[in-house]
């Protein structure tokens, strides 16, 4: 099952991770207690959104209802062997419409808040950037963060199995076995940002090779996350730094500003 940018993936992981390893924490972390930054509303974190004009000539931003492009549940969920792995799998696919509607959903680990965005650039017409901006409670995105880092390490490498997609004679397809890899990258902590985490997960079925590299930023109660994808002959590259630089920036002055 080839990665899709139907939707900003990581924005996704965010969200789902939290589920996924049972984060319940509500202290907040020293970390997110002692940095700069308010929560902010909906409507605070849509406006904190890079437009064209922070980003200069050359560059278009669509800003996008959060799960724009979902798809419903297509030929069937993918599920990884490792169960601690499948928040990724969950991540860059799309959502059935009974998972976007779950109460589990509303789950307080989730952020409170999320704007989508897509970046695409006139010079690097193959090389959009899709985003996602996610406002948590004190302390959340703290936690968020070092339940990724705990990923590194089982999910390295693993397989899952997606249903076969639909065909004439049902029955007569053999489901899809796929290959996995994570590997975390030298991502460097953008001016502004708290923390910065950054990772490629590949998809390897049969002779296809996909990319998706991440690179996830916490900018105090608040996590902004860029995605972008490839191929084996063009693996995903870093997401464009005048992106996360100006992304990053324009969250911390919003959160700056008293209401």
């Amino acid at each position: 099952m080839p990665l899709r940018p139907v939707r900003p993936p990581a924005a996704a992981l965010a969200a789902l991770l939290m589920l996924a390893t049972g984060c319940t924490a509500v202290g907040g972390s020293s970390a997110d207690r002692a940095g700069p930054g308010r929560e902010l509303s909906a409507a605070e974190l849509r406006a904190a959104a890079v437009a064209d004009a922070d980003l200069g000539a050359g560059y278009t931003v669509t800003v996008m209802t959060p799960g724009h492009g979902d798809t419903g549940a297509g030929a069937g969920r993918e599920v990884a062997d490792v169960p601690a792995c499948q928040p990724l799998l969950d991540a860059v696919t799309p959502a059935t419409p009974a998972a976007s509607a779950s109460p589990a959903a509303q789950a307080p680990g989730y952020p409170y808040a999320e704007t989508d965005l897509s970046v695409a650039r006139a010079a690097d017409p193959r090389g959009g950037v899709y985003g996602g901006l996610l406002g948590y409670r004190t302390g959340r995105a703290a936690v968020l963060q070092a339940e990724l880092e705990k990923l590194f390490g089982p999910c390295a490498a693993f397989t899952s199995m997606a249903p076969a997609p639909p065909a004439e004679k049902p029955g007569k397809r053999a489901p899809i076995r796929t290959r996995h890899r994570l590997n975390r990258e030298d991502t460097p902590t953008p001016g502004g940002a708290d923390a910065a985490l950054g990772f490629t997960l590949t998809n390897e079925s049969g002779s296809a090779v996909l990319s998706q590299r991440a690179v996830l930023a916490r900018i105090g109660p608040a996590l902004a996350v860029f995605t972008t994808f490839g191929v084996a002959a063009e693996p995903a590259t870093a997401p464009d730094e005048v992106i996360v630089r100006q992304q990053v920036a324009k969250l911390r002055a919003a959160q700056a500003k008293k209401k």
